[in-house]
């Protein structure tokens, strides 16, 4: 899940950035939670892998970026905003 420009940036920060640029790519499609687990890793079975996708999505949307409503997992209008702004 983790790729070399998040060198010597904590984990659980690293785990938000991957999962709010995935769920940022696949706007406007929403995803589950588990969609989003198997997206991101090879091995659905791996708890630890799994742990830190739902440790991120809890993070993210606690920060307002992201919005987990029913188990289904979409972008803020805010990290999409965001995003159009780093685009530019």
């Amino acid at each position: 899940m983790l790729s070399n420009r998040f060198d010597g940036i904590p984990r659980d920060e690293r785990d938000q950035a991957v999962v709010l640029g995935y769920v940022l790519d696949q706007h406007p499609t929403h995803l589950t939670i588990p969609e989003l687990c198997r997206a991101l890793y090879a091995h659905p079975g791996d708890f630890e892998a799994n742990d830190a996708v739902e440790r991120a999505i809890r993070d993210l949307d606690g920060a307002g970026l992201l919005s987990c409503r029913g188990g289904i997992v979409a972008p803020t209008w805010a990290a999409i905003y965001f995003e159009r702004l780093e685009m530019d």
